[in-house]
């Protein structure tokens, strides 16, 4: 058997046990169908996803659906003001032996597992945030000069409050470039929360079951970085990503009037990964440019700014991207 025929039947496995994971999370989760889609992509593509929403609306839930759905390890840890990095990266302590020597001893910190939950992210002060950084980055940390490695696979799950809800602090712009994508969690429709009152209120609520182990999750994540990418779709990241550049000299004229920085090469990454990711959890072999379009928002929302002109003139920076993607992704089609 040829190594595309493998490939092929290694996707159409993996789709198949993709499958089963949705419908134990949907056991649990009723409803946010992108929310979750995003989320596996997130996690597909070996990256960490940013939950936006107000409280209340499931974001918590759905990270402890997905530690058990996906078999990894799992720790949360509440960002408040008082926050510390040594609370979330761990110490060094000074401990005395037997004979009266003393050494240091490093106690791990939660930050030491496979799925953290990072709960109101921007809760915390800067400092407490940028604590994550090279953990999100390089999957270790360093704590008094020696590194320490994080357990594999290892993914960050964070909520996020409104920046303009009281509290809260924005997070660093390079922070929030390591979110591989940031997801919208919006208010439920009328049907799906009449579903949430009668599933969630009862004696007894719904359990979901395991369908992956660390080392399936792995194995997923190769083949998704196996998965075929026509050049269609190559052409389509890259000019949807330049194109937001104000400083690009192919950027339209609302780009260069309203946007004050755009996204970097790890925006192309992030679409690259994800769109194979989304192909693979719809069941298709490889990705289309339909697939960038529907990600331009996720993944280059939280890596774009308006500048001041924009903001007081009332422009959402959603409307600017979906009007280049739509730009950009007619122009992909007609080619």
């Amino acid at each position: 058997m040829s190594d595309p025929e493998i490939l092929v039947e290694e996707i159409e496995a993996l789709g198949g046990k993709l499958a089963e994971a949705r419908a134990e999370i949907a056991t649990r989760i009723i409803g946010q169908e992108e929310v979750v889609t995003l989320a596996l992509a997130a996690m597909l593509s070996g990256g960490h996803a940013l939950l936006m929403g107000l409280p209340g609306m499931g974001k918590t839930l759905l990270v402890d659906t997905l530690s058990t759905v996906m078999g990894l390890s799992e720790s949360r840890i509440q960002f408040t003001p008082d926050l510390m990095p040594a609370d979330i990266l761990g110490s060094e302590v000074l401990e005395t032996g037997d004979g009266g020597t003393r050494s240091f001893r490093f106690i791990a910190g939660p930050v030491f597992c496979q799925l953290l939950m990072a709960d109101e992210i921007n809760r915390a002060s800067p400092r407490t945030q940028s604590a994550l950084l090279q953990a999100m980055q390089e999957r270790e940390v360093t704590v008094a000069g020696v590194h320490h490695a994080l357990p594999a696979p290892f993914h960050v799950l964070a909520t996020q409050n409104p920046i303009e809800q009281e509290g809260t602090y924005p997070l660093p712009e390079a922070q929030l470039d390591r979110f591989l994508v940031k997801i919208d969690v919006d208010y439920p429709d009328r049907e799906t929360e009449r579903g949430i009152l009668l599933a969630t209120t009862g004696v007894e609520e719904a359990a979901a079951r395991q369908v992956f182990d660390p080392a399936a999750l792995m194995a997923a994540q190769t083949v998704v970085r196996r998965m075929p990418v026509g050049e269609a779709v190559v052409e389509a990241i890259l000019d949807l990503v330049r194109a937001c550049r104000p400083e690009d000299a192919g950027a339209p004229a609302l780009v260069r009037d309203h946007v004050a920085w755009g996204p970097g090469p790890r925006a192309a990454q992030a679409l690259m990964l994800t769109v194979r990711a989304r192909a693979l959890l719809d069941g298709r072999l490889a990705p289309s440019v339909e697939d960038v379009a529907a990600l331009a928002r996720p993944v280059l929302s939280h890596r774009m700014a308006l500048g001041f002109a924009a903001r007081a003139e009332g422009i959402a920076l959603e409307d600017v991207i979906d009007a280049v993607t739509a730009e950009v992704t007619q122009v992909e089609a007609a080619a």
